[in-house]
């Protein structure tokens, strides 16, 4: 397990209670109430740190290189039953943007979601999370698949942004973004969106259109990195703290401001602590979403999507 900073005090005290169970394993000193008293410590220092955390904290979290990534929560959802689909049938196959079938129960699914890799061949692989154009007109393409058959979309937003080299500007990247967004609002199947790691401007504003959106506990959405906005306001990164408070990035600010639909509850440290939990409440939570929607019209659900999205920003003098 790696460790953020704010989590050396953690790191500290397993590494006790380690030593501890191995002294008395290897020896036939009673170690059992020390161990129970680190424990106790252990515990009060976790919940300490984790129900008190900034909103910066709460980036590097969605960053932690432990953290399950889209496919890892999908291949949890669906098991053998999910099939990949490659390619925007105009460029190339973005392998930063997955998607394809999958099954989870009896009902079908499209997933679409920005993969990361997990040490630096992948992650070159995988662009960091970063698509191109190709990767959105990928999901386009697979949306609108997924509305000619009648079967629910379900995205996973995890990004720094997208793509923003020269070649990506030259394919049009901001015009495929547009297009998402556009196409999104009239797509007539239902639409669940859930942000489970960064969710960095258009980049995932891309695929983020939902008649349900919901974010995991410590993720964060916004229009700007804390890093990239801190360099904009103060020409440093040193201010990425107070600019991360500044932006209201974390689930909590997202749902007083009526931009999400709900937030999910991750275990004690994050969602690399117990993935199989964290799977569960992701899937409990899609299946919930779609009980909600699976008996609107596709009329009703373009209405209430297209008053779902004009409502925010008003504000009464």
């Amino acid at each position: 397990m790696e460790y953020l900073d704010f989590e050396l005090p953690i790191k500290d005290l397993e590494e006790q209670l380690t030593k501890c169970a191995l002294i008395g394993k290897e020896s036939d000193v009673d170690v059992t109430e020390s161990c129970k008293n680190i424990e106790k410590k252990l515990l009060k220092t976790k919940n300490d740190i984790y129900k008190n955390l900034t909103a910066w904290q709460r980036v590097q979290l969605s960053r932690h290189p432990n953290r399950p990534y889209t496919l890892d929560h999908i291949n949890s959802f669906c098991g053998e039953t999910f099939m990949e689909l490659h390619g925007d049938r105009t460029v190339k196959d973005d392998k930063a943007m997955v998607g394809g079938l999958g099954k989870i129960g009896d009902q079908s699914f499209m997933f679409i979601g920005q993969q990361k890799g997990y040490n630096t061949k992948t992650r070159q692989y995988r662009n960091f999370g970063m698509s191109n154009p190709e990767g959105y007109r990928k999901a386009l393409r697979l949306m609108k698949m997924a509305e000619k058959f009648g079967i629910p979309v379900v995205t996973l937003l995890d990004t720094p942004g997208a793509y923003p080299g020269l070649e990506a500007e030259e394919r049009g990247q901001g015009e495929a973004i547009a297009r998402n967004i556009f196409e999104m609002t009239r797509l007539k199947t239902p639409i669940i969106t859930i942000v489970i790691g960064e969710g960095a401007s258009g980049g995932a504003v891309g695929i983020g259109v939902g008649d349900r959106v919901y974010m995991m506990e410590n993720t964060w959405y916004t229009v700007i990195s804390p890093e990239s906005c801190s360099s904009i306001l103060w020409r440093s990164w040193e201010h990425k703290e107070e600019a991360a408070e500044a932006l209201k990035l974390t689930a909590e600010d997202m749902k007083k401001l009526n931009i999400i639909d709900g937030i999910i509850k991750e275990p004690l440290g994050g969602a690399h602590y117990d993935r199989e939990n964290a799977f569960k409440e992701v899937e409990k939570t899609i299946l919930a979403a779609y009980d909600e929607l699976k008996d609107l019209t596709p009329k009703m659900l373009v209405k209430k999507r297209m008053e779902k999205y004009l409502k925010m920003g008003e504000f009464k003098g």
